[in-house]
């Protein structure tokens, strides 16, 4: 882990926000923040007060790939110094505090944040609190702004790791681009209208085969019509559904 010295060239490492964790007790949420930074393309960790972190422990053990990358390359650093050298954002259970007492209000949601932080002029910190008491109220007053994930009014505190999770994963556009995002079908080609229609024309063959009633079969090939337009299918679907249908139309069972 680096020391507060190697923060003297921290601009240059990153223009995405960092995530700050604050007197972690459990090395294990350390780790799983890590992971999520590292699923979600951040990379600037700071750790206020963090247990140690054993590279044979549960932080390394929970951190997968990052423990390659961003939990080796964790700036250790003071409270004073986040909210000194960054947009800070607190990431915090709902209060239910309104105008008329709070410590901070409004809040935004995770979903609000990628709109809002891309507005910002200069260096972000996403600062998420302790597992069990979260920020105090004066870390709080302290903070630019507040962050909070909508959850059951019943019991809406989270896990820190899994808070970070759902934060990190909203504010992705922050940090990934479309190019950089796995995922899979993502450019799904359409079957081309030629194909499509041949389909059409081997169930307009099936349903005469059928002796499907004539004055039925219009309005049964409109309804054909709707369920593979929405369906969105593809080349290779409809040329198996194209043979499925022809052998249907055949009657192999008299042959």
């Amino acid at each position: 882990m680096s020391d507060q010295s190697s923060r003297s060239d921290s601009t240059t490492r990153s223009s995405k926000p960092a995530v700050a964790v604050v007197d972690a007790q459990s090395p294990g949420n350390v780790g799983t923040i890590a992971r999520a930074m590292k699923n979600f393309g951040f990379e600037e960790l700071l750790l206020v007060d963090p247990p140690e972190l054993d590279p044979d422990g549960d932080a390394y053990g929970f951190a997968g790939h990052a423990r390659e990358d961003v939990l080796p390359n964790a700036t250790e650093v003071t409270f004073d110094e986040i909210v000194e050298n960054y947009h800070t954002v607190g990431c915090t259970a709902v209060t239910n505090e309104d105008d008329r007492s709070h410590v901070r209000f409004p809040f935004s949601t995770p979903a609000d944040l990628s709109d809002r932080l891309s507005t910002v002029d200069g260096r972000t910190a996403l600062v998420f609190g302790r597992e069990r008491v979260g920020l105090t109220n004066e870390e709080l007053a302290r903070i630019d702004e507040i962050c909070s994930i909508p959850a059951n009014a019943d019991y809406p505190v989270l896990n820190l790791g899994q808070a970070a999770t759902i934060v990190l994963y909203e504010i992705r556009p922050l940090t990934l681009s479309d190019e950089d995002i796995q995922l899979p079908d993502v450019e799904r080609v359409r079957a081309s209208e030629p194909t499509l229609d041949r389909l059409y024309g081997q169930w307009e063959s099936l349903l005469a085969e059928i002796n499907h009633p004539e004055e039925k079969r219009e309005k049964t090939m409109r309804m054909l019509r709707r369920v593979h337009g929405r369906a969105d299918l593809t080349e290779r679907e409809v040329n198996t559904l194209l043979g499925l249908v022809r052998r249907a139309t055949e009657r192999p069972d008299q042959q």
